[in-house]
């Protein structure tokens, strides 16, 4: 049966995006084509006993297992990653070789030398990898993570990509407070000239913790919640392709709970349960509405319990330590939403 599921779910997560039309003027970029509805999967291989702030890297054959893992005990065959250096670039090779497709996230922080060396790699592996990587991303959440200090970086990123003529889209992706410029009602940003779709990450479970706004959403309305903040964002920019590009549910500990720093709420409960609730019901929503998602994330990272607190190393749709065990039935079958 699980063999059955999984090959009708492969019609659907196979689409593939269709790269942006050339455009006269590179510095002026023009609506993409809307591109077919993927559900994938954000990727990072720092497991159990990895740590990006020190230690050793990824190995290429690390990669090369998490990827063997993906193929195997799930129907996604599209994922996001972050970054391209530390050996972080052995991805793409080995996500051609197994089919899968690549959002590839070039990680951009305050250290300028290094981002320089992101991009220009960045360039690199997309002109190498043009069938395998379908969309690109100058960093991930850098204004959640510095407010406005390093637009000029972003700026300077998406300018490059427009200099070197890549083929595949490109954009920025932060969460949709950002892209609403922090503002209510949503405002643009200084990027919305400049990017060919917007990639954003929703996540009602730290919302329930930080937002005064938006303060208690259950894993049973963060299906809803996902949809009425990106129809916000698609109003504000009507002329571009937005993705989900990241959204779930923490899994451990179960039954735990976060106090909404502002009303003291209670609403978001961590649980297999729940986390799979959430999964389910956003990648239905997806489906109907035929746009695409990235679900947060393929493996669960023990070290980030040590910047994101209890619930940080618990997202993962499969164990982040053999033998790696993982969520089934998360798709719906590809047909669901289908239109007559």
């Amino acid at each position: 049966m699980r063999q059955i599921f999984f090959l009708l779910a492969l019609s659907l997560l196979l689409m593939t995006f269709r790269p942006a039309a050339a455009r006269e003027n590179p510095g002026a970029p023009q609506t993409p084509p809307q591109s077919e509805a993927l559900q994938c999967v954000a990727f990072s291989p720092y497991v159990k006993g990895l740590n990006p702030d020190y230690g050793p890297h990824p190995s290429k054959a690390r990669i090369e297992q998490l990827l063997d893992v993906l193929v195997e005990k799930t129907p996604f065959r599209c994922i996001m990653t972050y970054g391209v250096l530390n050996g972080l670039d052995a991805t793409f090779a080995a996500a051609e070789a197994r089919g899968i497709k690549v959002i590839a996230i070039l990680w951009l922080d305050d250290d300028v030398a290094v981002n320089s060396a992101s991009i220009s790699h960045g360039i690199a592996l997309a002109r190498t990898y043009p069938n395998t990587i379908i969309k690109l991303s100058c960093g991930s959440e850098v204004r959640t993570r510095h407010g406005t200090a390093l637009d000029s970086e972003i700026i300077r990123c998406l300018d490059a990509m427009r200099e070197a003529k890549i083929a595949q889209p490109i954009t920025t992706i932060d969460t949709w407070w950002e892209w609403c410029n922090r503002a209510t009602p949503c405002q643009q940003t200084v990027f919305a000239n400049r990017v060919d779709w917007i990639g954003t990450n929703i996540f009602p479970w730290w919302e329930n913790k930080h937002a005064g706004v938006h303060s208690c959403t259950p894993a049973e309305k963060a299906a809803d919640f996902h949809v009425q903040r990106l129809n916000e964002i698609r109003r504000t920019y009507p002329d571009v392709e937005v993705i989900l590009t990241e959204f779930g549910w923490p899994y451990a500990p179960e039954g735990g709970t976060e106090v909404n720093a502002r009303t003291g709420e209670h609403c978001g409960i961590a649980g297999r349960r729940n986390q799979a609730l959430v999964i389910r019901s956003t990648l239905e929503k997806m489906a109907e509405n035929r746009w695409s998602s990235v679900i947060f994330e393929a493996f669960s990272e023990p070290w980030k319990s040590q910047k994101e607190g209890l619930f940080g190393d618990s997202w993962g749709i499969c164990a982040g330590e053999p033998p790696y065990e993982c969520l089934d039935n998360l798709v719906p079958p590809p047909d669901h939403g289908k239109r007559d």
